[in-house]
């Protein structure tokens, strides 16, 4: 009971920040800001306490891969996104559903997948760099609605509790895959779409695509260190995520004039 509490609090709270963190500092810090494992950690968490060390090491190496999937959704939703929001979001679950088919598969150990997931996050941030985004509407939008962000709260909690109910049943290696499914990024990149239009959701999953660096570390030693330091694992992953996260954040341009367009017309 305490831990469904824990989880009802923390995931509103978590989406809320960084939907007012977008608002205020531009739509790719929010959408940055949400790229680390704010719902899989959890759940890595909730399985070792659960189901001991050992499940949630296994299921920490199928986060890991997991990346990739999220991965494959930004890219797949950014490049459908001028389609609008069903076609874009219909497209990037198809595509996360596509790697983590092909992901299920592939059992490797933890430093041969971080490796993999660490050139697909490469090539993945270098396509984002040589597809800028598009033109043909007004980077400057009206104030979201005040059920905005109270609605965005609601639906990313309700499917983190979805993700976390489900993740024991399916065994560590799917749990695992499935587990990092951008929720807040899909949350945030579809809200956005609808108040703030095309560029700004593209925003938000450029800042994604920027962040994922940090899940990976945090999963790579989070399944090393979890056989032989237990949930201590969890402090040294958060830290390893934290400075990698930091360090990632010096490719957020400064000069982003659509963030901070938008920024500035949603503070008015």
């Amino acid at each position: 009971m305490q831990n469904v509490a824990v989880k009802v609090v923390v995931t509103p709270l978590l989406i809320g920040g960084a939907s007012l963190a977008g608002r205020r500092w531009g739509h790719q810090v929010g959408g940055w800001l949400v790229a680390l494992p704010l719902t899989s950690g959890p759940v890595a968490f909730f399985l070792a306490t659960d189901h001991g060390n050992d499940f949630a090491g296994r299921a920490a190496i199928g986060m890991l891969a997991g990346t990739i999937s999220q991965l494959a959704f930004a890219l797949a939703y950014r490049a459908l996104a001028h389609r609008g929001i069903p076609a874009a979001f219909a497209t990037g679950c198809l595509a996360f559903a596509a790697a983590t088919t092909v992901l299920a598969s592939l059992n490797w150990p933890a430093v041969p997948t971080f490796l993999l997931v660490l050139a697909a996050l490469i090539a993945g941030f270098t396509l984002t760099r040589r597809t800028g985004r598009t033109t043909d509407e007004p980077v400057e939008a009206a104030n979201p609605p005040g059920w905005d962000l109270p609605l965005r709260m609601t639906v990313a909690t309700g499917v983190v509790m979805g993700i976390i109910a489900l993740a024991p049943i399916i065994g560590p290696h799917l749990a695992g895959l499935l587990s990092p499914f951008p929720v807040f990024g899909v949350v945030m990149a579809a809200f956005t779409h609808r108040t703030h239009g095309t560029n700004a959701a593209v925003a938000v999953l450029d800042g994604l695509i920027m962040g994922l660096a940090a899940p990976a570390v945090f999963f790579l030693a989070l399944a090393l260190a979890l056989p032989s330091l237990g949930l201590m694992a969890f402090a040294i992953a958060a830290i390893a995520a934290l400075a990698t996260q930091a360090g990632t954040m010096f490719a957020i341009p400064s000069d982003d004039s659509a963030n901070t367009a938008t920024a500035a017309a949603t503070s008015r």
